[in-house]
């Protein structure tokens, strides 16, 4: 029984070892994604938010006493880099009534909401499909509403992939698309082609993980 458990040690340890590795080399993993945090530290953004580093490759806002509101622009978790044309793919969770977002393409960081554009993370879990607005999950804030209600209950790892193809913008929520916009044809249309990439404080607990990033126009990126 001690052998086993030994074996079983020194194995979880090596694909910890493998996963840490996998995390910090920025190396592409076979669908050609490179992690966004390398799993010890925020190296690569920027925030004066309370954001910490947990095992797992885990980033969690932990808000300090007092924090509230969504214009703390400072406080969002923020690439030092822009991109341009993009593929995102993400896990979160967060408590009951949780609130954050995804922001993409921010010209501007003093103020994410007009210079770029939030895909939205939010409580909406068992909301009726024909009451959904911008701000339910998976809807794209003041542009368009997801077209149905794939979020799962609070506490519950959700799964995101959002693209960003040029004018195109596609949100998949948990293997289900939920949006799919052109961004010259809406609210969006006067946003800049490249810009940051924020995950919005609005002093709510949010938890991300396995934050990746696969670029598709790498020709003019800062």
């Amino acid at each position: 029984m001690k052998r086993s458990i030994f074996k079983k040690s020194i194995l979880t340890a090596a694909l910890a070892g493998v996963a840490a590795f996998t995390a910090t080399a920025g190396e592409k993993d076979d669908e050609g994604f490179v992690q966004m945090f390398n799993g010890e530290d925020l190296t690569g953004w920027q925030t004066t938010g309370n954001w910490l580093v947990k095992e797992g490759n885990i980033i969690k806002l932990e808000p300090r006493p007092g924090e509230h509101g969504w214009q703390r622009f400072d406080d969002y978790l923020t690439t030092e880099r822009k991109y341009s044309d993009v593929i995102i793919d993400l896990e979160f969770k967060y408590e009951e009534n949780g609130n954050s977002g995804v922001f993409l393409r921010v010209g501007d960081l003093e103020d994410h909401v007009t210079s770029g554009f939030e895909v939205q993370i939010i409580d909406t879990y068992g909301k009726a499909d024909e009451d959904l607005t911008h701000h339910d999950a998976g809807g794209v804030i003041r542009t368009q509403a997801p077209t149905h209600n794939a979020i799962k209950p609070a506490g519950e790892w959700n799964h995101y992939r959002i693209t960003v193809d040029g004018d195109d913008l596609t949100v998949v929520l948990n293997g289900e698309t939920v949006n799919e916009i052109k961004l010259s044809e809406s609210a969006m249309k006067d946003r800049p082609s490249k810009g940051y990439i924020s995950f919005q404080d609005e002093g709510r607990p949010v938890w991300y993980r396995n934050v990746r990033i696969k670029e598709l126009n790498t020709g003019d990126d800062e």
